[in-house]
């Protein structure tokens, strides 16, 4: 196939060039009906591609045109068998993924350092996940993925699951021996599905990770917006299907029941002039993120008090392999908090970062950045150092969560169960309906369906009363929970 060619852009182009008279939505009408100050500032070629799926432009809910030919392109870029274009974001592609092998009641085995669109996906689907702990980190204060050991475990004690998902990489683009759980997995008939949302890039260079088409994953959701050019919320759905695993038809049924109608062309178009662009200069343009990050790596590690990690964290199960490209600094030792040094940032040097958490920061780098960009964030954190490393006071570095609680319900059960709200302080002993996530490390520390411990409660108090976020109750405050009502027993 032509990887020059852009099949749903140019067909967008053409439609626009031949100025149609428009009785169909958008309301707009190629921006005349638009808020003018927003017209003039987004300019009319974006507007009169704001389109809708007429004949001429094919139906991503099932494309047998440019879509269709524009997706094939994808597939041999990314050297998967189909690729599905998501205007969901990587969320949308994750559901399908886990909605396309689970029914009611299958196990799927996870990692519990999960993005909240997987148990998204878990209740959607009426699945029960089997967790596995992944590896902590205790120079860092972050966690890894999961190893080989832990999946083999996992899976002699649960023989019958219909998937494992794995995170490859992590946010922090530490890599576990991808292949190695692909091959294991398949040796127990499971398939593998790829949490990818970080590696758009590693499909364009040897010195990047392995990616989950090569290791011989059967579906990954990548985030081609993260680091590969497209907009925001566009991503892309690969699936191989030479281990006869995954049948191509349900999931085109199961994306496009999670997918609008009303697709944003916008966004198609900016998949397929990405994909382009990274089948034929992806090397380039990976190559040209490296040399920065390396360079910002190195600088970063001659400031007194910061620390970037690189290939000298390599060798272990849990670390077999990292992206260079994400830059993690971190600062536990200028007696700050990432969360500290994430709000200086923005106030005195107008920089933001991917993340904080309590011990570090990270900041992404892609082939969108400049040597200037590394610098003004370099001469920020020189100065940031400068005037709190000999002041500071380093603070303890503590990596411990409880342990994962009992599953008593799937989580689907639980989350549209009947329920309760009692003082979380009094829950000891009774079923979550609800999430509670606490940052960092960014690890679940309540699903719904589990039962909560002493240890959770004191666990979460201990970050609430010291300001570090928790997320997912409906109650932000956490002075109240949502549990499953307890019917007493008939006598």
């Amino acid at each position: 196939m032509n990887q020059s060619n852009t099949p749903l852009f140019s067909a967008l182009k053409k439609h626009a060039q031949s100025n149609p008279v428009q009785f169909h939505i958008p309301g707009h009408k190629k921006g005349v009906g638009a808020d003018p100050e927003f017209r003039e500032f987004m300019g009319d070629n974006a507007f009169s591609i704001d389109m809708i799926n007429i004949a001429p432009l094919d139906d991503l809910h099932q494309p047998t045109g440019v879509i269709e030919e524009a997706q094939k392109l994808a597939a041999e870029a990314f050297g998967a068998d189909y690729t599905y274009y998501s205007v969901q974001g990587t969320s949308g592609a994750i559901i399908t993924m886990i909605m396309s092998i689970c029914l009611p009641g299958d196990k799927i085995i996870v990692p519990r350092n999960i993005h909240k669109s997987i148990m998204s996906a878990i209740i959607f689907a009426g699945a029960k996940p089997v967790f596995i702990s992944p590896v902590s980190d205790e120079n860092l204060g972050i966690h890894h993925g999961v190893t080989t050991k832990s999946v083999r475990r996992a899976l002699e004690r649960h023989p019958d699951a219909k998937g494992i998902l794995v995170i490859n990489p992590t946010y922090y683009g530490v890599c576990a021996n991808l292949k190695e759980i692909v091959d294991l997995a398949h040796s127990y008939n499971v398939p593998v599905l790829v949490d990818e949302a970080h590696g758009v890039l590693i499909h364009f260079h040897t010195d990047l990770p392995m990616s989950a088409m090569e290791a011989g994953a059967d579906m990954s959701a990548t985030s081609v917006h993260k680091l590969g050019g497209s907009l925001t919320q566009s991503s892309i759905l690969n699936v191989n299907t030479k281990n006869g695993f995954i049948n191509p038809q349900r999931v085109q049924t199961i994306f496009s029941m999670l997918t609008t109608t009303s697709t944003s062309y916008i966004l198609l178009a900016s998949l397929d002039t990405s994909r382009r662009n990274l089948a034929l200069n992806g090397h380039e343009i990976a190559q040209h993120a490296l040399d920065l990050a390396e360079y910002c790596r190195a600088e970063v590690n001659k400031i007194e008090g910061l620390y970037c990690f690189g290939s000298e964290i390599l060798g272990t199960e849990a670390t077999y392999d990292y992206d260079p490209t994400k830059i993690t600094v971190h600062i536990r030792h200028l007696g700050l908090t990432g969360y500290d040094v994430e709000n200086w940032l923005r106030d005195h040097y107008n920089i933001e970062v991917e993340l904080s958490d309590m011990y570090n920061i990270l900041c992404l780098v892609t082939p969108g950045d400049t040597k200037e960009d590394i610098e003004i964030l370099l001469n920020a954190l020189r100065e940031l150092a400068s005037i709190h490393y000999s002041t500071g006071q380093q603070h303890e570095l503590v990596v411990k969560i409880p342990d994962i609680p009992q599953l008593s319900l799937i989580p689907r059960d639980a989350f549209y169960g009947d329920t309760e709200v009692i003082p979380f302080k009094e829950s000891a002993g009774r079923i979550i309906a609800e999430f509670i996530y606490v940052y960092p490390p960014g690890i679940p520390i309540l699903l719904p369906g589990e039962v909560i411990s002493q240890d959770n409660i004191d666990y979460i108090v201990d970050h609430v009363e010291v300001g570090l976020p928790v997320k997912g109750p409906e109650d932000r405050t956490v002075h109240q929970v949502k549990v499953i009502v307890e019917t007493n027993a008939i006598s």
